[in-house]
């Protein structure tokens, strides 16, 4: 068997020779890692994009349906736009306007209002698009007098039943429908309920509510101005003020019925102000 000799040159050669095979697998190594780099960043960049939470887009809330951009009624906004657009939408507002300068507006006033004044119809025979028709054709009139009624016909601004709300006039005109030549007609919006028979007045009463707190909404009415009709004397009328709207009033005044209506009201203006 030959016997190997190692001098001191040829180990030396030797290791030389294996560090230099291990430094050109770890270059090789390195090369590999760089050129996957790119990929590697690709992929960090969408796990990155995948995994942030995303932030809501702007200008893009609900907004409330602008059916009074006739009226003088400033438009409304605030975090709270997504919830009032789909209470006034719930309201189901629809304009059927008696002719400015025929009956009930045969003569125009303005009006910068400051009320909300809640009736009720004590018709059991007629819906609102039933006292929209009569508006319009006159049908509701009143002895014109002094100190009384101005223009001899009875008008207000809206009429509300189960199903719909309708308008008849701008919120900006005054109305003839609470105390003749009062501050109730001279400052307050008029709305009222129907009660005719076989109607839900349950859902007349939920649908007057977000009117009202939508109307609080656009004209900058507190609570406290939301009134009933009792609430306006009538000057030369027995009694002074009326039983209005009769199924809200306790022994024919405000009272615990009344007060329930006003915090209903105050629930859907708060929800509309977000």
């Amino acid at each position: 068997m030959p016997q190997w000799k190692f001098t001191r040159s040829g180990f030396t050669a030797v290791i030389f020779s294996l560090c230099l095979a291990w430094i050109f697998r770890y270059l090789s190594f390195v090369r590999k890692i760089i050129l996957s780099t790119p990929l590697l960043v690709t992929g960090i960049a969408i796990l990155s994009v995948c995994c942030s939470p995303v932030a809501p887009i702007r200008g893009g809330n609900d907004r409330a349906i602008e059916w009074a951009n006739r009226n003088g009624g400033a438009s409304s906004s605030g975090s709270g736009g997504a919830s009032m657009g789909t209470l006034v939408r719930q309201i189901n507002l629809k304009q059927d306007m008696v002719r400015a300068g025929t009956c009930g507006r045969r003569v125009v006033r303005r009006m910068n209002p400051r009320y909300i004044t809640i009736h009720s119809t004590q018709n059991y025979s007629a819906d609102a698009w039933k006292h929209s028709l009569a508006l319009k054709r006159g049908a509701l009139r009143a002895p014109k007098r002094p100190g009384g009624n101005r223009i001899g016909y009875l008008i207000w601004h809206f009429t509300v039943d189960d199903k719909v709300a309708l308008q008849h006039m701008p919120t900006n005109e005054q109305g003839e429908h609470a105390d003749f030549n009062g501050p109730g007609n001279n400052y307050s919006i008029g709305i009222e309920m129907c009660e005719h028979r076989g109607s839900n007045l349950s859902a007349t009463m939920d649908r007057t509510a977000k009117l009202a707190a939508y109307l609080m909404v656009k004209n900058g009415i507190p609570l406290r101005n939301v009134v009933p009709h009792y609430h306006w004397p009538r000057r030369g009328a027995h009694p002074p003020n009326k039983n209005c709207p009769h199924f809200l009033m306790d022994n024919g005044r405000p009272g615990r019925k009344w007060n329930a209506f006003l915090g209903k009201i105050n629930y859907y203006y708060a929800r509309m102000r977000g």
